[in-house]
């Protein structure tokens, strides 16, 4: 404890940017450290003074004590803060901090080991009087023991690694012929994560809520808490959507459990922020679960309850300040919900994504909070959690924070990768979410995104109307002001485009066509009509509900309020006539002809390639969108050709309009 003007933040992404926001507002210097796959991120581009630790590689960066503490000392920094994940929670860093000099913001290192064991923690927990799951944290680790303790406990039960969380090293087992196995394979991952294979067996509960409790402590002695949060909707065993106070918790139970989490935390000294986490069952009993030493994830939706910083908490009581706070004066107000964009595709497990963000639009509005640290052109590297940001929404009453909520999501935009968002949709919509009714089997139960929703030909004639509207937008700005007849986009007749798309779980041949209403769209056997009217798409009379889109080399990225999705070109070239007349190919962009792949008089099918197009290093193909004959070729192999140059003209059956 001591004074300080100057915190490290031993972390990345919207963790650091969140804590630097307070240090900054408090009037500390904020240094940020950051490994070469983050040299980008805005944390870094928000600090006073950065550090460059190492590598990608976590293991070389941010969990490199030796690499932190250095960088804290050079930049001349008087405290660390730890952040969630990585360091926070490692003894070990806690003691080089202070051995440095550095005033670490968390809890003691006695603390943190005691607590950081899952093992030792229950042990201490059931001596101070705090009911635990019953199971097994015994020292004797062999496999036949550990067998024999499931017996005892009854299946199902889980087991989990001592030394670590984050659902790594946890397994649930339903008979004694699994056993074995799972218990292999969580020793397995839990050395690898933790560099520990001790385990601790827990009975499952049956249906029950993950349900903790967030408390502080000073170093005068002095400890409250501040509320619950329910964190039940999980994935993995990790957290998804978390929100305050709990739907099953009533003013009684909040007393009793937090009366609990106290007494745990007052049992070891605590200090700081940290959050004692139960199981609620079914008849509303709760059990001891585990202790995190460190600030959490969804600590937003205490803070929007409370009207309490807890990273200024955090630092007043590094300083050596009291609390200030007694329990009664910790007020609650309204209900809060957090939900968490990942960088991940449910329909595919919840497989972890990787790539370039193309756009991100954060939402905006009453009662919405967003914790976030990407940017758009920012690499979403593999090395680190897939936690992208945190859409937070707080009203006076729970439904009223859902719709909020569920508003906020609709108006979120990520572009360039595949992320959770419409998977969060789906949650805010669950009539079993919305009545309060969910427990931790609820996304597993319900079978949530099990499979990607396939596009629909309302959503593909969209897409196509503003693949369209993109040719058009680009052949103008190539032409500058040369008028629309001049570009081939006639005031008479008939202006027709053939698209061959591909997207998710399909491809095909989409054909638009100019008329009077809109844009005519032909996806297969259904036609549509897509326009404008104000500032909103309709398509058939119905708004399409789109928030952005972008085009983006042949990739087409759509947001409507349903869903995110996104569809390649896979033909390129556009098709112009005049009604009756031949159809015109075009250069679908600045380029080389390489190649003519057919010859005049020749007929082609759907799908034939016409012409190989060089241009950005790469070679696009531009092929017959629909059945013809070649009736003129009118560029030479070799010439260099612009977005719109003719290349060849074909005589097809006219595109017949819908009625």
């Amino acid at each position: 404890m001591g004074s300080f003007d100057t915190i490290l933040v031993a972390n990345r992404g919207e963790i650091a940017l969140r804590v630097m926001r307070t240090a900054r507002a408090m009037g500390l210097k904020c240094v940020a450290v950051y490994s070469d796959a983050d040299a980008c991120s805005p944390h870094v581009a928000f600090a006073d003074h950065t550090v460059r630790i190492g590598e990608g590689p976590a293991a070389g960066s941010y969990l490199s004590i030796e690499r932190i503490i250095k960088a804290a000392r050079d930049a001349g920094a008087g405290a660390v803060h730890p952040g969630y994940g990585f360091l926070s929670e490692n003894a070990a860093f806690a003691r080089a901090c202070a051995k440095a000099g550095l005033v670490f913001i968390g809890p003691p290192p006695d603390v943190i080991a005691l607590m950081g064991n899952k093992a030792a923690a229950k042990r201490k927990m059931a001596a101070t009087g705090v009911r635990c799951v019953p199971g097994y944290e015994g020292a004797d680790q062999s496999a036949d023991v550990l067998k024999g303790e499931a017996l005892r406990i009854g299946f199902p039960v889980m087991i989990k690694a001592a030394a670590g969380g984050g659902g790594k090293g946890m397994r649930l087992v339903e008979t004694a012929e699994e056993f074995r196995t799972a218990l292999e394979l969580a020793r397995s991952e839990a050395l690898a994560a933790f560099g520990s294979d001790e385990v601790i067996l827990e009975r499952a509960l049956a249906r029950p809520r993950h349900v903790e409790v967030q408390i502080f402590g000073d170093t005068q002695g002095s400890v409250i808490h501040l509320g619950e949060r329910d964190c039940s909707v999980q994935r993995r065993h990790q957290k998804v959507v978390e929100e305050a106070p709990g739907p099953a918790v009533d003013a009684d139970l909040r007393a009793r459990m937090g009366a609990a989490a106290v007494a745990a935390a007052q049992a070891i000294g605590y200090q700081g922020a940290g959050t004692v986490e139960f199981l609620l069952d079914e008849m509303g009993d709760y059990f001891f679960l585990e202790m995190n030493t460190r600030l959490q994830v969804e600590h937003p939706v205490t803070e929007m309850i409370t009207g309490l910083d807890l990273v200024e908490m955090q630092i007043r009581v590094a300083r050596g300040e009291a609390l200030g706070l007694t329990q009664e004066d910790v007020q609650i107000s309204g209900h809060a919900i957090e939900a968490r964009l990942y960088a991940e595709d449910p329909a595919q497990g919840f497989l972890p994504q990787a790539g370039r963000i193309a756009d991100w639009q954060p939402p905006a509005g009453a009662g919405i909070r967003v914790d976030s640290g990407i940017a758009a052109g920012q690499e979403v590297s593999s090395f680190y959690d897939p936690l992208l940001a945190k859409v937070t929404a707080h009203g006076r009453t729970r439904e009223e924070a859902r719709l909020r909520l569920r508003a906020a999501l609709q108006e979120t935009v990520l572009f360039g990768l595949a992320c959770n968002r419409d998977f969060l949709l789906q949650v805010m919509d669950h009539p079993e979410f919305s009545a309060g009714n969910a427990a931790t089997d609820f996304i597993a139960s319900h079978s949530l995104n099990a499979e990607a929703r396939p596009l629909d030909s309302r959503e593909i004639a969209l897409a196509a109307a503003l693949l369209y509207r993109a040719q058009q937008q680009r052949f103008a700005a190539k032409a500058g002001g040369i008028s629309q007849e001049l570009l081939g986009w006639p005031g008479r007749g008939v202006a027709q485009a053939r698209f061959r798309l591909a997207w998710d779980d399909g491809s095909g041949t989409v054909q638009v066509r100019e008329t009077d209403a809109g844009l005519t769209v032909a996806v297969a056997d259904a036609r549509h009509v897509a326009a404008v009217t104000g500032t909103e798409w309709m398509v058939d009379g119905a708004r399409a509900g789109l928030r952005a889109w972008l085009m983006q080399g042949r990739r087409l990225y759509a947001a409507t309020r349903k869903r995110l999705f996104s569809l390649t070109l896979e033909a390129a070239g556009r098709a112009v006539h005049a009604e009756g007349g031949p159809v015109r190919v075009t250069a679908p962009m600045h380029g080389k002809l390489l190649e003519i792949c057919v010859t005049e008089g020749e007929d082609v099918a759907a799908g034939s390639r016409l012409a190989v197009l060089e241009a950005m290093k790469m070679q696009h193909e531009i092929r017959a969108a629909a059945a013809g004959t070649v009736m003129k070729i009118a560029v030479q192999e070799g010439v260099q050709v612009v977005a719109g140059d003719l290349l060849l003209e074909t005589a097809e059956r006219d595109f017949e309009p819908p009625g």
